[in-house]
């Protein structure tokens, strides 16, 4: 499908499986990521729940004749912001299975608060045996914005296949690229249009969002609100513990009572504001411990830049901060590719305190090591090192083999290292 101004997804091709293969598709998300724009080019009736009119009609009429409702028009039926009329779920499980015919609904939502967590599996609600399923669509990679020329495939180097091959951007596109987001409204568009998006995206969160949700009520605070999402920023890409992060918000004699931080927290993952990368666990051959404690990232990296109020020209006075919004971006960019191969993305610590940016674990069981650097040469021979010495004590008799050892940097030319390891900007990087 071409529509006229679409900028085509690499969720496209999942909606396309899941539409061949189940009865129902609920796509959540961070709202703005294009969720509604992408579900669109493949309903052939939509229920648009957004705007206030429309939205008390329609409510209604799912109240009166729930059957009616799922039955409006030809399939598959959008519900775009569905959450208005959760309590269908029930009877959109009877209309899947009374026909036992794929691609029926497409449900859309950016808001999973407690009563809707059960609509998604995270309850003991009934959800489908399987002939319902969910997927996250995330903001776009540099591969779909055009700025990466996906030379170098994740899926290739999995099977072996990796030619040399070099991208044009610089440490200062990284920077830009950071502030600017994947938002699909921001792409295309003058630079200071782009950068402006996700700030607006951070403002309404902090202002209105994070106070919206039903389950988990909070008294508007909005400069509380402010110092959590500024704590969070600071420690992304850090397995950072509440408590870290409760202290550095409070500051001074300021406090931070335990019970509400973890309601902001919560409320900022059922906006999918946040997104944890968890940790992997694979079988060693030494006695070494495993840390699983998630690592801290913002569903687009720009949300943590709007949040420090960070410019891609001001990045550079602090390197630090730079490095791991860096890696942030890396790790979103990795998420986004590893959904559309049926791979997940995790982070490795263990007790001698070595860490594996990402792990990539394929479904064959095999897996790939990833060293994240914004440094030279001497911290990219460093980084393909400790790969090497953390792959040497993952059992892969247990375990599954190592597809492959990986450095992602902002450098301009993806090579292979006499040790095997493989270098990568991530500007070469695709699914």
């Amino acid at each position: 499908m071409n529509d006229k101004g679409y900028i085509e997804r690499l969720f496209d091709g999942t909606i396309e499986f899941v539409l061949r293969s189940k009865g129902a598709l609920v796509i959540v998300g961070p709202k703005w990521c294009g969720k509604s724009t992408t579900a669109n080019r493949y309903a052939n009736t939509v229920i648009d729940l957004m705007p206030l009119e429309s939205r008390n009609e329609f409510i209604e009429l799912a109240k009166i004749s729930p059957s009616f409702f799922l039955n409006y028009g030809p399939k598959p039926i959008l519900i775009d912001e569905w959450q208005h009329v959760s309590f269908i779920w029930d009877q959109v499980k009877y209309e899947v299975d009374k026909t036992g015919e794929f691609g029926q609904y497409i449900l859309t939502g950016s808001v999973t608060d407690k009563a809707r967590s059960d609509l998604y599996g995270e309850s003991s609600r009934h959800t489908g045996n399987g002939r319902i399923i969910r997927k996250m669509m995330r903001t776009m990679s540099l591969y779909e914005t055009g700025d990466s020329n996906g030379t170098v495939s994740l899926l290739d180097l999995k099977n072996g296949r990796f030619s040399p091959s070099m991208s044009k951007k610089d440490i200062k596109d990284y920077a830009y690229y950071i502030c600017r987001g994947g938002w699909p409204v921001a792409i295309g568009k003058d630079r200071d249009v782009s950068l402006a998006q996700a700030k607006d995206y951070y403002e309404v969160v902090v202002t209105d969002d994070i106070f919206s949700l039903k389950d988990i009520p909070l008294r508007r605070d909005e400069q509380r609100a402010r110092k959590l999402m500024r704590s969070y920023a600071r420690n992304v890409s850090i397995a950072a513990t509440d408590t870290t992060l409760r202290e550095d918000c409070a500051g001074g004699e300021d406090t931070f009572d335990k019970d509400v931080f973890a309601k902001y927290l919560n409320a900022l993952r059922n906006l999918y504001v946040i997104d944890e990368l968890p940790a992997w666990n694979p079988n060693l051959r030494s006695r070494t411990a495993i840390r699983t404690k998630e690592t801290r990232h913002f569903t687009d990296p720009s949300i943590g830049a709007a949040a420090l109020g960070i410019t891609p020209e001001g990045i550079f006075r602090d390197i630090t901060t730079f490095g791991l919004l860096f890696e942030s971006l890396v790790v979103h960019d990795l998420r986004v590719y590893a959904d559309t191969i049926g791979a997940q993305v995790y982070k490795y610590r263990d007790s001698k305190k070595r860490e594996a940016d990402a792990v990539i674990q394929f479904d064959d069981g095999s897996w790939a090591l990833i060293e994240i650097k914004l440094g030279g040469e001497d911290d990219i021979r460093k980084a393909a090192e400790n790969l090497i010495r953390i792959a040497g004590d993952i059992d892969s008799e247990k375990t599954g083999r190592a597809a492959f050892l990986m450095v992602v940097t902002k450098n301009k030319i993806a090579y292979r290292m006499e040790n095997g390891v493989y270098v990568v900007p991530l500007c070469c990087l695709k699914n």
